[in-house]
């Protein structure tokens, strides 16, 4: 289980009542352009999601770590590293648990980049290479260190209002 799923405590009246409140609230459309904004609210987006291409495997991504197409990292430019997603493919329903990892993508109307095994749990084929995806927080780091439960910590699939 990824270290920020296991600090929130989902049993917790008051996680479950964001979380779901922030689920009910319809999803926001990513950011435009190459500027990095991070978004701590743990508001739902809907966009589309991109398979990184094979050319990345091992370069290094904003986190420091070497890229790797068979893990589930994950590249946003409005969520902050560290922060744990579902991504639900909205043409089969098929979602994913990522670990944003990296900034991008800078392609407009893109919400996510994510991995060749992540795109194979997603449905994502290669032939199709992009698709419409909602993505829910489940955990979001704070600046000030702390981690908070966002729209995704609702069991289920993330749906697009």
């Amino acid at each position: 289980m990824p270290a920020g799923i296991a600090a929130i405590d989902t049993s917790d009246p008051q996680v479950q009542l964001r979380a779901h409140r922030l689920a009910r609230e319809p999803a926001v459309r990513p950011p435009n352009g190459r500027h990095i904004v991070e978004d701590h609210s743990g508001r739902k987006e809907l966009g589309k999601a991109s398979v990184y291409a094979p050319r990345f495997q091992g370069r290094k991504m904003a986190n420091g770590r070497a890229f790797d197409q068979r893990s589930r990292a994950a590249a946003s430019k409005s969520l902050p590293l560290g922060t744990v997603a579902k991504v639900t493919n909205l043409q089969n329903g098929h979602t994913a648990l990522v670990t944003v990892e990296d900034h991008g993508p800078y392609v407009g109307g893109r919400v996510v980049d994510v991995t060749r095994a992540t795109a194979s749990q997603l449905g994502i084929s290669k032939r199709e290479g992009i698709v419409p995806v909602v993505v829910a927080p489940v955990a979001v780091p704070q600046a000030n260190g702390a981690v908070m439960a966002g729209a995704g910590a609702v069991p289920g699939p993330a749906t697009g209002n």
